[in-house]
C-alpha cells in the first residue's frame, strides 16, 4: 500500500528503491496487473492514496509538487465499474481459468464492504464489528474532518457529475474488547451467547459502569491518543459480571456514536446502518444499543465482501444495469429499531461515557 508520505520516505530514506519505481499501484492493481499483464489504478484507489484532487477531479498537482512526485509513476486511470483489461493466457495457464475474462471491478476492502451490502447513496452506512470496528459512510458534498480523525475516499460509484465520497471511521479497540472479556472474565468456559444472555439482565448503562474499550493501540478517531482500556463506576455492593459484560458491549457501541458524531458534523445524515449479520452484530444488545443510541435503523444481511465484489464485476461487464438490479437478491435477515420511549436512558449512558473520554 502506498500514500504521498510513504512515498516521500521512500525516496529519502531508500533511494536505490526509488529509482527503480517505474509505477505505483495498490495491492488489488497489482492483482490486476498480474492477471491482465495490463497496470491500470481507478480515482477510488487514487483517492486512498492522497493523490487526487476533488475539486479539480485530476491528480493533485499540490500533493505531487510538494513531494516531488513525477506524474509518470501514475498507470492509466480507469473507471471503477467497467473493462480493465482481460486475464492473459499466462494467468490463465496458472491459475485454471479461461483465458480473456474481464477484469471489470476493483476496490478497497471498505468500500467493496458497502458495496456488498448495497450502500451507494448519502444517508447510508455500512459497518464491521469484529477485533476493530469500522463506520463507513456515503456522503455527497465536498467535506472532510478538519482533525483528520476519519479518513475521506472516492466511493465505488462517485464521478464528477455525481459526488459520492465514502467516509471511514475506523476503530481499533471494538470487538477484541469482548474476546478479552471471554478469555478471562468468561471463566466457566462461556460462550459469546452465553455472555450476551449474561449481559442482557443488566440494565440499560449497566448500573452506572463505563468501560473505555480503547485498548488496542492509538485510535486516529482520538486524534491519534493511546488511552488504552479502562472500566469505571465499580461499586464492589451492587456490580457484578453481568454490568461489565453489559458495559462492554455499550462501550464499544459508544465508541461507534462518537465516531458517527464527527461523521454528522462533516453534513452526513445517517439514517440507516447495513452490516452483515457476524460477530458483534450477533449480539442483540449491541445492534439494539447502537440503533437507539445513535437513533438510525439497523439492517443485518447475508452476505460478504466477496460475493459484493462479484456483483460489482457484474455491473462493470453489464451484466446488470444498474446496481439496484445487483442487489435485488439481498437477504436482509434482520431489522433492529430505535427503541424511542427508551432514548433518554441510552443518551444518558453515552453521555456520561463520552464524558469520561473527553477528559482523557
Amino acid at each position: 500500500n502506498f500514500t504521498a508520505s510513504k512515498l516521500a520516505w521512500v525516496k529519502e530514506n531508500e533511494p536505490h528503491i526509488y529509482e527503480k519505481i517505474d509505477k505505483l499501484m495498490l495491492p488489488g492493481d497489482y492483482i490486476g496487473m498480474k492477471l491482465t499483464n495490463d497496470i491500470v489504478v481507478t480515482i477510488e484507489g487514487m483517492s486512498e492514496g492522497i493523490f487526487w484532487d476533488f475539486k479539480t477531479n485530476t491528480l493533485s498537482e499540490d500533493v505531487l509538487n510538494h513531494y516531488g512526485i513525477p506524474k509518470s509513476f501514475f498507470p492509466e486511470i480507469k473507471p471503477i465499474f467497467g473493462i480493465q483489461g482481460y486475464v492473459s493466457s499466462s494467468a490463465a495457464k496458472e491459475l485454471g481459468l479461461k483465458e480473456g475474462i474481464p477484469v471489470s471491478y476493483r476496490a478497497g476492502d471498505q468500500p467493496n464492504n458497502a458495496l456488498s451490502l448495497n450502500v451507494f447513496e448519502p444517508g447510508e452506512i455500512a459497518s464491521t464489528a469484529g477485533t476493530s470496528g469500522v463506520v463507513y459512510g456515503v456522503l455527497d458534498q465536498l467535506n472532510y474532518d478538519k482533525l483528520s480523525r476519519v479518513n475521506t475516499f472516492a466511493h465505488v460509484n462517485y464521478t464528477p457529475e455525481q459526488i459520492r465520497l465514502g467516509v471511514l471511521l475506523c476503530i481499533n479497540g471494538t470487538g477484541i474488547l469482548n474476546s478479552w472479556l471471554k478469555r478471562n472474565l468468561a471463566l466457566e468456559g462461556l460462550s459469546y451467547s452465553d455472555m450476551n444472555a449474561l449481559a442482557a439482565q443488566s440494565p440499560i448503562g449497566a448500573k452506572g459502569i463505563s468501560i473505555i474499550p480503547f485498548g488496542n493501540g492509538a485510535e486516529r478517531v482520538l486524534e491519534n491518543k493511546d488511552v488504552n482500556c479502562s472500566i469505571h463506576g465499580i461499586n464492589f455492593n451492587i456490580h457484578d459480571k453481568k454490568d461489565i459484560l453489559r458495559a462492554a458491549q455499550e462501550g464499544i457501541v459508544f465508541s461507534y456514536e462518537y465516531g458517527m458524531e464527527i461523521m454528522r458534523e462533516m453534513g452526513m445524515n445517517i439514517s440507516t446502518v447495513k452490516a452483515g449479520y457476524a460477530n458483534m452484530f450477533l449480539s442483540p444488545i449491541f445492534s439494539q444499543t447502537l440503533a437507539s443510541v445513535s437513533d438510525v435503523t439497523i439492517e443485518l444481511y447475508n452476505t460478504d465482501g466477496a460475493a459484493g465484489a462479484a456483483k460489482g464485476a457484474g455491473i462493470g461487464i453489464g451484466l446488470y444495469a444498474t446496481p439496484q438490479e445487483a442487489f435485488a437478491s439481498l437477504e436482509k435477515l434482520a431489522v433492529i429499531e430505535p427503541e424511542k420511549d427508551k432514548r433518554d436512558q441510552y443518551r444518558e449512558a453515552y453521555q456520561q461515557w463520552r464524558n469520561l473520554v473527553t477528559k482523557k
